[in-house]
C-alpha cells in the first residue's frame, strides 16, 4: 500500500486533497482485480463532491423545442442558403409560437413538450400579466443568443419569474416551518435580482463589491456560522480582503444549530457582517425557527447595521425552508444556485438577491465624504450621478471592473433556462418533483447508515443531500471513551479519507476542511446510484474496526485491559 505523508495535506482545502484522493482511489480500482482469475475490479465511488447524479427534463426539454422555433423565426426575415439568417421579430410572435405548437401537436399527439411549451407560456402570461408577444419574444431571441443581455442586470421577464420562484423556495409562508408553531417574521418585499454565473461567481461578485464600497476593509472582522462550505473560510485570509473571521461554531450535540452564546458575539460592533450557510454544508441542517427568530431579534434590536450574507442553494431540500432573506430582509444578500435542485452545474446559473430598502445602500451613504467621492470617481462612467447607484447596480458594474460595464450580465440562454426551471416548478402545485428528489436522498442516506450499522436520524430540518460522520463522537458512543482518545493520539484525522481510497476506492471530503470536527468526513448523497452507499457506509465501518483492533492490540501490548 502507498505510503503518503498526511501532514503534508493538512492544510489544503479539502477540495484540493480530493484531486490526490481521486488518483489514489483510481489506482485502487486498478490494481484490484489481481491478475487472471482475480475478479473484477474494484468501483471507483466518488462521494466527495456534491454534482447530483440527476436531471430536470421538462424545463430542458421546452428549451430545446423553442431552439427550434427561435431559428425558425430567425429565418422568418432572412433565409440565406449560406446559413445566414436574421433575428426574432416580436410583432405576432406568441400566436405564431401557439400556430407552431398546435402543428406538431396535430402531427404528434403525444409531443409533451410542445404540451408543456404551450401550458408554460399561457401559464407565465396569465399570472405575471406580461404581454403575450413580449414574453415569447424574449425567450425565443434569449435562446437564440443573438444580443447582449438587456438590462444587464437580469432580462425584464426572467426577473419577475424567478423572483416568484425565490419567494416560493426561500420565504415559506408563516407557520409552515417543520418543528415551528406560527412563525412570524418579515415577507421578503421588493426584491431586485442579479443573474449571474452559478453561486461561485455569486459569492466573488458580492465579495467584490463589498470590498470596492468600503462595507468590508482589510482588518474588519466577519462572523462565519461553522461548519461551513471551505471557500468561505478560504477567502477572509487572501490578500484581496485580509479579513478577520469570528467562527460561530454550530455542533453535533446541538443538531448543528448556533446557540444561543453563539449569537451574543454578534453584539460586539467590530463585527461587521455574518456569512453563512443554510441549509449547511457540510451539515445539511438548516436554521430551526427558534435561532432564527432569535437572530432575527439579536439583529433588529442590538445590531441593525450588521450586514448578513445567506447561501441559501439548498433551500429546496428542506419542507418550508425559511431563508434569512424572509427574516432579514432590509439586511441580507441572498444567494442562490439552480445547479443542485434541477441538476444543472454545468449551466452555471446563479443569481443574488437584495431588498431595494438595505443596510447597503445606507452604509454606502453613510461614508465620509472623501470616500464617497472617490467612489463618483469610480463609477463616474455609469451614470451623471454615480452617488445614486444602487449597491446591487455597482454590484453589475464591478463584476466587469466597471470599464465593462455595458457588457455585464448572465447571458441570455443562460437566463432562459433558469426562466424556464422556475416556471415549472412554480407550475408544479403537487410538489412532484421536490418530493421525488427528497425521496431518492433519504433511500440514499438511509442505505449508508444501515451499512454503518446505525440508525438514520429523523431531521425534518436536514437536506439528506449530505452526511456528516463524526468519527470520535461515533467512537465515544460505540466503544468508548479510551478508544476514543487513543484513536485521536495516534491516527492522523486525514487517515480515514486516505484509507478509504487507497483501500476500497472511495472518494470521500474531510470535515476538518470545513470547520467541521477533525476527525469527521463529509459524504454526498446526491452523485451516487442508490446501491452503493451501503457499501460506503460498510467501507467505513471496516476501517473504525481496523482502529478499534490496532488500540486494542496497543493496549493488551502495555498490560492495559481492553476497552469495548
Amino acid at each position: 500500500m502507498e505510503s503518503v505523508d498526511l501532514r503534508g495535506y493538512a492544510h489544503l482545502s479539502p477540495f484540493e486533497i480530493k484531486e490526490e484522493l481521486i488518483r489514489l482511489a483510481r489506482a485502487s480500482g486498478r490494481g484490484s482485480a489481481g491478475g487472471p482469475g482475480g475478479g473484477p475490479a474494484r468501483a471507483f465511488l466518488n462521494a466527495g463532491r456534491g454534482n447530483p447524479n440527476w436531471v430536470a427534463t421538462r424545463a430542458r426539454e421546452v428549451f430545446f423545442l423553442l431552439g427550434q422555433f427561435g431559428i425558425a423565426e430567425c429565418r422568418r426575415g432572412m433565409a440565406h442558403p449560406a446559413g445566414l439568417a436574421g433575428m426574432p421579430r416580436e410583432a405576432g410572435i406568441a400566436g405564431r409560437l401557439a400556430d407552431w405548437l398546435a402543428d406538431r401537436l396535430a402531427r404528434e399527439p403525444d409531443d409533451e413538450a410542445a404540451r408543456a411549451a404551450g401550458e408554460l407560456v399561457g401559464h407565465a402570461v396569465a399570472r405575471f400579466g406580461f404581454p403575450a408577444d413580449g414574453f415569447v419574444h424574449e425567450l425565443a431571441d434569449a435562446i437564440i443568443g443573438d444580443n447582449y443581455p438587456v438590462p444587464g442586470r437580469m432580462l425584464r421577464h426572467a426577473e419577475q419569474v424567478v423572483r416568484a420562484y425565490l419567494g416560493a423556495v426561500l420565504g415559506a409562508v408563516p407557520g409552515t416551518v417543520p418543528g415551528g408553531g406560527p412563525d412570524a417574521g418579515t415577507e421578503m418585499g421588493p426584491l431586485d435580482l442579479f443573474a449571474v454565473e452559478g453561486g461561485t461567481a455569486a459569492i466573488a461578485y458580492v465579495l467584490r463589491s463589498l470590498k470596492a464600497n468600503r462595507l468590508l476593509r482589510p482588518g474588519d472582522r466577519i462572523a462565519l456560522a461553522t461548519p461551513i462550505f471551505s471557500p468561505y473560510l478560504e477567502i477572509p485570509g487572501l490578500e484581496d480582503y485580509a479579513l478577520d473571521p469570528v467562527y460561530l461554531e454550530a455542533s453535533e450535540a446541538d443538531g448543528f444549530q448556533l446557540s444561543d452564546a453563539a449569537l451574543d458575539r454578534l453584539h460586539d460592533p467590530s463585527i461587521r457582517a455574518l456569512f453563512l450557510v443554510n441549509p449547511g454544508n457540510p451539515t445539511s441542517v438548516a436554521l430551526s425557527p427558534a435561532v432564527r427568530r432569535r437572530l432575527a431579534e439579536l439583529v433588529r434590536t442590538g445590531r441593525p447595521d450588521l450586514m448578513l450574507l445567506t447561501d441559501d442553494v439548498y433551500a429546496t431540500f428542506v419542507g418550508g425552508f425559511r431563508s434569512l432573506l424572509a427574516e432579514l430582509p432590509h439586511n441580507t444578500i441572498g444567494v442562490y444556485s439552480w445547479s443542485k435542485y434541477f441538476g444543472c452545474t454545468g449551466w452555471r446559473l446563479g443569481a443574488v438577491a437584495l431588498h431595494r430598502d438595505n443596510v447597503f445602500d445606507r452604509a454606502i451613504a453613510a461614508l465620509p465624504e472623501h470616500e464617497r467621492a472617490e467612489l463618483d470617481r469610480r463609477y463616474a462612467s455609469l451614470a451623471p450621478a454615480p452617488r445614486a447607484l444602487r449597491f446591487i447596480d455597482r454590484m453589475v458594474a464591478d463584476s466587469r471592473d466597471v470599464a465593462l460595464n455595458h457588457t455585464a450580465g448572465l447571458s441570455p440562454p443562460q437566463q432562459a433556462m433558469m426562466t424556464l426551471f422556475s416556471l415549472v416548478d412554480l407550475m408544479d402545485a403537487g410538489a412532484t418533483y421536490r418530493q421525488a428528489c427528497a425521496d431518492l436522498l433519504a433511500r440514499r442516506s438511509a442505505a449508508l447508515h444501515e451499512g454503518l450499522g446505525l440508525a438514520r436520524p429523523a431531521d425534518p430540518l436536514s437536506t439528506n443531500y449530505y452526511g456528516l460522520i463524526d468519527l470520535s463522537s461515533w467512537l465515544r458512543r460505540q466503544v468508548g471513551e479510551t478508544v476514543a482518545r487513543w484513536v485521536e493520539a495516534h491516527v492522523h484525522p486525514l487517515d480515514m479519507v486516505f484509507r478509504l481510497a487507497r483501500d476500497h476506492g472511495i472518494v470521500l471530503l474531510n470535515g476538518g476542511g470545513f470547520h467541521a470536527p477533525d476527525w469527521s468526513v463529509r459524504i454526498s448523497f446526491a452523485n451516487l446510484d442508490d446501491d452503493v452507499y451501503d457499501d460506503i457506509g460498510a467501507a467505513v465501518r471496516a476501517i473504525v474496526q481496523g482502529y478499534v483492533d490496532a488500540c486494542h492490540a496497543a493496549l493488551l501490548a502495555d498490560g492495559a485491559a481492553p476497552a469495548g
